[in-house]
This record gives C-alpha cells, structure tokens and sequence, in this order.
C-alpha cells in the first residue's frame, strides 16, 4: 500500500518527502488538498497543517518527523558514532533555520525583504559549506540521510530565489549535482508535474 501525502500541488514542504520516496522506492500517492483543506482535510490532520503523510492507516505529522520516519521505513543506514550521527542534526537545524526565514520572507514581505534574505541565507549557508568542506564526505556523513533530501531542495530552492546562489560554495555545488544526479530524482525533476508545481503557494517563485 502505497503512504499517501497529504499537500497541496506545490514543491513546498512536500517536496523533500517526495525526494526520499522517490530515491528509496517508497510508493507514494500525493494526495491534492486543494480547495477542501479548511473543510474535508484540516480537521483530520493532527495539527491542523499540512505536509501530513499516511501510513497504514497512521498519520504521520511535522515535516522533519515525517522524514525522520521514511529514512528508517527506508532502511537509510545511520552513523554508529554519536558525534558523526550529530551531524546530520546539526545541518538540518541549521537548514531549518534558513528555510523558516524564507517562508517567512516569502509569505510576508517578498517585495522588501528578498534582498536581505539572500544576504543573510547566505552567510548562514557559509557555515553549512565550512562545516561540509572539513568533513569530506560524499553526503553529510558517508551515507545518505533525511536530512540530505531536506537539505537539497532547501538549496534547489534558495537557487531558484537567487540564481547562482550556490556560485559562492563549491562543495555544496557538488553536492547539490550529486544528489539531482540520483536516477529516481533527475527523472522526477525533468518531469511535467516536477515543473507544473509552483515553489509556493501564493505565487512567489
């Protein structure tokens, strides 16, 4: 039976949840809230928001838990060493942090704050870059984790907010192009319904 995500037919919140169905083989059905989200399906969901997967039957809410919980569905391999396993925490926290400013920025004042968000995004990303060039692994640790799925489309995104915003991290450039290569994703993204889903929600990217 395939987990049923429940979103609307944007990229959004919804999209790294797609990303890591997709990479490890997970049936996904999304399922279009569209107009009936405050009547038929807000009541339903456990926080009353949405991105909200199904699973057997249980609703899975918040989008890091949920894909905190398809990794392990998934069978993603998680670092033994609590310090290397820290990493993956540390860079999806941080990831976090700058995608909460650009929702914030994207729903509130894309007119007047793009500008300062692209600055400030990038300065915290400089942190990610630093952090990642040391490390030198493949992903952030040697294996892919939820938080890489998390963390390429929060870079996908910021790109498509700034063109060339990765110009200035040669790691995460390399990064990012490792993940897009991934076949289940580089297929996903040259798709007509990759490229018919707006960013947002309101029109912004």
């Amino acid at each position: 039976m395939a987990v049923q995500l429940y979103y609307f037919p944007i990229r959004g919140r919804g999209q790294a949840i797609r990303y890591i169905c997709l990479d490890n083989d997970i049936e996904l059905e999304n399922v279009n809230i569209g107009a009936e989200w405050a009547t038929k399906y807000k009541p339903l969901m456990p926080f009353g928001q949405v991105p909200v997967i199904e699973d057997g039957g249980v609703k899975v809410a918040q989008s890091c838990a949920i894909l905190r919980y398809l990794g392990k569905k998934a069978g993603l391999k998680e670092p033994s060493d609590p310090l290397v396993a820290a990493r993956v925490d540390m860079i999806n926290d941080q990831g976090e942090d700058i995608r909460g400013a650009y929702v914030r920025m994207i729903y509130g004042n894309y007119e007047t704050g793009k500008d300062d968000l692209i600055k400030d995004a990038k300065a915290e990303t400089q942190f990610i870059e630093t952090l990642m060039s040391g490390w030198g692994s493949d992903f952030i640790t040697d294996t892919i984790s939820f938080a890489d799925y998390n963390l390429f489309d929060l870079l996908d995104i910021l790109c498509v907010l700034s063109p060339g915003f990765l110009d200035e991290f040669p790691t995460l450039q390399a990064y990012f192009d490792r993940i897009a290569a991934r076949p289940n994703i580089k297929k996903h993204r040259h798709s007509d319904e990759f490229k018919a889903w707006p960013v947002n929600g309101n029109g912004k990217q």
